[in-house]
């Protein structure tokens, strides 16, 4: 069995989510800071009228924080809760990932969180994103607040 994922590529490593999450890719546009948003959220974007949390992998992973280019993408993807923007250097573009190859996180890297399984491809890892767990509870909370009060 066969899952189609959307890779992207963040500090040099490849990442993916569920191709049915994502409802399209953007070029890089202006982020607007959010007051009082949670540490991941670098702000957000007007999408259609829509406001959308851009949230950073980055700083979800863990790594070093870094200013995203013009050159860089936003994809954007649907969760259970809402609507997020993800910041990448490169989108890849759909792949197809077989069962087999697909190892569950906690056989592997048990200390990262956020991320539900690591595929191992011909070319390399890719490591497929849990976007139902991208923000915390307590940073969803955090970001609806922050929201609420940007609307006032």
């Amino acid at each position: 069995m066969t899952s189609q994922v959307v890779v992207l590529v963040v500090d040099g490593s490849r990442y993916a989510v569920p191709l049915a999450s994502v409802m399209r890719v953007l070029p890089m546009v202006a982020v607007q800071p959010v007051p009082g948003a949670p540490e991941p959220v670098l702000g957000a974007i007007n999408l259609a009228g829509t406001v959308v949390p851009v949230v950073d992998p980055r700083r979800q992973l863990g790594l070093s924080a870094q200013d995203y280019g013009l050159d860089s993408h936003l994809l954007i993807v649907r969760t259970a809760r809402r609507v997020l923007a993800l910041p990448a250097d490169e989108v890849l573009g759909v792949q197809d990932i077989e069962a087999r190859s697909l190892a569950p996180t906690e056989s592997v890297l048990p200390h990262l969180r956020r991320v539900t399984g690591i595929a191992a491809l011909p070319d390399g890892l890719v490591f497929i994103h849990d976007l139902e767990a991208f923000l915390t509870p307590h940073e969803d909370r955090e970001l609806d607040r922050a929201l609420q009060s940007a609307k006032a």
